[in-house]
């Protein structure tokens, strides 16, 4: 449990400025992914998150989430954007074994990044959300956990938090929505990531609890807009009431009339301001929890 003390301590000195830098956290043949990590001020201990970010699960890199980690690096919250694998090509779940790759890399590194291994959670936007979403649920998943980390090997993916950005909570929702609406674009990415519709279903974090899979459920926080064209209100609704029928603790908070990323499109808007806002109380809540 992070030390209430020290997360006010960690957070004051980070009013002072931040900092961030890219760091190879991974190394694929010729590919070369990146962490961009976000240092608040001063020596910390500071809490952090790993950012997920989205496009379709085949667009974007680490720099989409700028906003996040400059916002949450001066709040005090050390953030490690990530690279992972995307189509052409690899399809899931490559990237999430990148992800839960990224998780434990962070983790064994703590103490340098000024942090703690049980300190580390997770943040996702979009199909980002959907993948930390889904990271959170099954962090010692064999084919999620299948890229050894040579200095750490027992070490796993748990996270002490998980935070979802309008997330893709039921993949197989979306496909739907974008036949019916004849969106080819979107249909487009779910083919070249999931290869099919059974995929997409085995793995949605949303019918994986309704299925009753045994899975890890940290602190939970999941936002999005009440008008969400990709994900339902209903579909976020269902999705919180079965995380806590799996016995874990999660906050649904919804904003009126936004859509789909409205915090990315209009970050200074009311909305958007105050759900930056809770996503830090929530992070730095976990001191006194």
């Amino acid at each position: 449990m992070i030390d209430g003390n020290q997360m006010v301590a960690g957070q004051q000195a980070a009013e002072q400025g931040a900092k961030f830098e890219d760091i190879e956290f991974l190394r694929h043949g010729d590919l070369s992914l990146l962490a961009r990590i976000y240092r608040p001020a001063g020596t910390g201990p500071f809490p952090a998150v790993v950012d997920i970010h989205g496009g379709g699960w085949n667009h974007g890199d680490r720099t989409n989430n700028d906003y996040f980690g400059e916002g949450l690096s001066a709040a005090g919250i050390l953030v490690a954007s990530i690279d992972f694998r995307q189509p052409p090509g690899p399809q899931y779940p490559s990237s999430l074994a990148d992800i839960n790759y990224g998780i434990r890399w962070l983790k064994a590194r703590a103490r340098e990044f000024g942090t703690r291994a049980d300190w580390v959670g997770g943040y996702g936007t979009s199909s980002g959300g959907h993948q930390i979403l889904l990271t959170a649920l099954r962090p010692r998943d064999p084919r999620y956990a299948a890229i050894p980390l040579a200095e750490a090997p027992a070490l796993d993916a748990a996270l002490a938090f998980v935070v979802s950005g309008w997330g893709v909570i039921d993949p197989v929702t979306r496909y739907h929505l974008a036949r019916e609406r004849g969106n080819q674009a979107m249909l487009a990415n779910h083919h070249a990531f999931w290869g099919s519709e059974a995929a997409m279903s085995e793995g949605s974090p949303l019918l994986a609890l309704e299925r009753g899979e045994k899975a890890a459920t940290p602190p939970a926080l999941v936002f999005q807009g009440t008008e969400d064209e990709w994900v339902p209100r209903a579909v976020a609704e269902r999705f919180a009431a079965a995380y806590r029928a799996a016995g874990g603790r999660i906050e649904l908070a919804l904003y009126d009339g936004e859509p789909h990323t409205f915090l990315r499109k209009n970050p200074d808007s009311p909305n958007s301001k105050q759900a930056l806002a809770r996503v830090k109380r929530f992070i730095h809540a976990l001191g006194a929890g």
